[in-house]
């Protein structure tokens, strides 16, 4: 895969404005409320729970895969049944009995020849109880039509140039279906702890816009900074 690890990557800005789909999250939310389906105390504590959520479980997920060859192949066989040995069950992922997001749930293995990316061009279907809310940019009509036609022109956007030689694979999320990058063990690793490797596994890089980096613990770039153009 490509040596040009970067330090940092542009995003797409935050749209100024409500988007339809949060109009209609807020409709359906309230509807289901007034109907039972579930208590506005439901919605504030599963909120709460994915607010605190973040790309920690997903971090360690990767971090344990590259030490343990063993965990890996479970993982990458059976992703819910993996997420278990640590701590995240995808049938009670809040441990309050609030909603599940159980989905069917696939680990993309990076390797020198083939780079995953995960999408989702219908809304913002994400895998939440491993790497928590998805992000602003995630869910624009730009990223979710143009990844899915021009990915190596969007990746170029974040920063990351990919050889012609490696092959660019996008997953389009959905209802039944998420998706978790995991990328290769950068060089500089050597004899590195699991909670060591974890830090530089980024939320970016488990969706397949970034490559991690030694030395690397967190996503760079202000989306609300940026204000990186965006082409039709």
């Amino acid at each position: 895969m490509s040596d040009s690890h970067h330090d940092g990557h542009n995003t797409f800005p935050v749209a100024d404005k409500v988007s339809e789909f949060e109009v209609l999250e807020l409709a359906v939310r309230e509807l289901c409320i007034e109907k039972g389906i579930f208590s506005a105390e439901d919605h504030r504590t599963f909120a709460e729970w994915a607010d605190g959520v973040g790309p920690h479980g997903g971090s360690k997920l990767v971090a344990k895969a590259w030490a343990d060859p063993a965990f890996k192949e479970r993982l990458l066989q059976n992703g819910t049944g993996a997420c278990k040995e640590v701590g995240i069950d995808w049938l009670h992922p809040t441990g309050t009995g609030t909603p599940s997001d159980y989905t069917f749930f696939y680990v993309l293995e990076n390797t020198p020849r083939v780079h995953n990316v995960i999408v989702c061009t219908l809304c913002s279907c994400y895998p939440r109880p491993v790497l928590g809310m998805s992000p602003d940019w995630y869910r624009t009509p730009s990223y979710r039509r143009r990844m899915v036609r021009r990915p190596r022109e969007v990746l170029g956007e974040f920063g990351l140039h990919l050889p012609p030689d490696v092959e660019v694979r996008v997953h389009d999320s959905n209802q039944k279906s998420r998706f978790m990058v995991m990328p290769m063990r950068p060089e500089g690793t050597d004899g590195w702890s699991e909670e060591q490797l974890a830090q530089i596994v980024t939320r970016d890089t488990m969706i397949g816009v970034a490559l991690p980096k030694a030395g690397r613990t967190e996503d760079s770039g202000s989306l609300a900074a940026q204000k990186v153009g965006i082409k039709g």
